[in-house]
């Protein structure tokens, strides 16, 4: 027979196993078979993902530290998305952090890589507005 208080010791071992691995930050995790990037949504996926890493600075309004660029909008985000000009878009390379970008968003962490292949697959299925 267990003792009670080995028994609970077990039992909650095993119930903060499982919820850690639950609340992870990174989505990947969460997801079977890894991210999700078919038929990216502008409206459901790439808003919140801005809203969440990038309207702080780069909303409309904020004009301190975004250097006049505003993502908050199509219209607005359209330019910076735009593949047509460059065979890199400038948000896939800030976003991604990589050399010739300033990595964004700016003095903080990296988004997480769902984030950002959600962002780019949206681009190169065409930057819908959908």
């Amino acid at each position: 027979m267990i003792k009670q208080p080995a028994f609970l010791w077990i039992l909650a071992f095993l119930v903060a196993f499982s919820m850690g691995s639950c609340t992870s930050a990174n989505k990947e995790e969460l997801t079977p078979g890894g991210c999700d990037t078919t038929n990216m949504s502008y409206s459901t996926n790439i808003v919140p993902i801005l809203q969440n890493n990038c309207y702080s600075c780069h909303g409309i309004g904020n004009s301190v530290g975004s250097g006049g660029i505003v993502l908050e909008g199509y219209n607005n985000l359209q330019p910076w998305a735009d593949t047509t000009r460059v065979k890199e878009t400038t948000l896939e390379g800030v976003i991604s952090h990589h050399p010739g970008y300033v990595p964004m968003p700016y003095m903080k962490p990296q988004m997480d890589s769902c984030s950002i292949n959600q962002i780019v697959a949206w681009i190169q299925q065409g930057f819908n507005n959908n």
